[in-house]
């Protein structure tokens, strides 16, 4: 991992000469969500960041999206080749990609967003940080050395394969109330931003068809929102569940990376995207 000074922890991968990709984790992940991406494309400079408050950059408390959006761009500014980047965001990486693209939309190139939630979710009294406080010490605190524990929640809450076991572990033990009611705070609370419209970034955002309606209706208003942004809904085989099709860029990694590569290249989309 490599640091900027502000203490934002990064990898970089791939050919000194090569358009760069930015790939924004979702919450509650890290960096290393991404390395089925990492193996697959070789011929892309690459850069993976850990988002503040998680992983590497937990020195980094997570406060606003506009805060993580505008350490994005200094990342992009600094690290990218020619100083822009193709954006690919999952979840509220995904959120952060289209603040990316309303503040600072000269660092963008093609922007991939999948599942970014922009409306409001039902029973939001839910998500009030004393209760999130509350749950966290009920179900995360006493088991956090429970592997039996964290797998059921990296499972059936996640929907994280079983392979990456010891990255959610560690990162299960390491969290702490704080980051916890932070990290949901913030994905819980944006809302299509100001300045949007403005952006002339091509733009795929992509939901599964099982996702939240709040999750569809928000990726259909990026796409209404954004002059050269197009939605779809990513099919699966029968009976994928929805925790599963929430990480595809982990469970169907082959799949996910396809439809990046033709985004930005300006290839045609694969045929399970069906337009929203």
């Amino acid at each position: 991992m490599h640091k900027l000074p502000d203490g934002l922890a990064y990898d970089e991968h791939g050919p000194a000469d090569a358009a760069t990709i930015l790939f924004l984790h979702g919450g509650g992940g890290g960096s290393w969500m991404w390395q089925p991406q990492v193996e697959r494309l070789h011929d892309y400079h690459l850069l993976v960041p850990d988002l503040p408050g998680h992983g590497d950059s937990t020195g980094i408390r997570l406060t606003s999206i506009e805060d993580v959006t505008d350490r994005m761009t200094g990342l992009i500014q600094e690290k990218a080749h020619g100083g822009s980047a193709h954006v690919v965001g999952l979840s509220l990486g995904a959120q952060v990609a289209v603040y990316l693209l309303a503040r600072a939309p000269e660092v963008v190139d093609h922007a991939v967003v999948s599942s970014a939630l922009l409306k409001p979710m039902a029973m939001q009294w839910l998500y009030a940080p004393g209760f999130l406080r509350l749950m966290f010490n009920i179900s995360v605190a006493p088991f956090r050395n429970s592997h039996w524990w964290a797998h059921v929640n990296m499972k059936y809450s996640a929907g994280i394969p079983d392979e990456y076991f010891p990255q959610y572990f560690n990162l299960y033990q390491k969290m702490t109330a704080d980051q916890f009611v932070d990290m949901t705070r913030v994905g819980l609370q944006n809302h299509i931003p100001e300045g949007l419209a403005q952006a002339r970034n091509p733009t795929l955002a992509l939901c599964g068809e099982k996702e939240y309606r709040e999750m569809q209706a928000s990726t259909r208003a990026i796409a209404a929102t954004l002059p050269k942004g197009e939605a779809f809904q990513v099919t699966y085989p029968k009976g994928v569940p929805l925790r599963e099709q929430h990480n595809w860029s982990m469970t169907y990694p082959e799949q996910f990376t396809k439809t990046i590569k033709a985004w930005i290249e300006d290839r045609p989309l694969p045929a399970e995207l069906i337009p929203m």
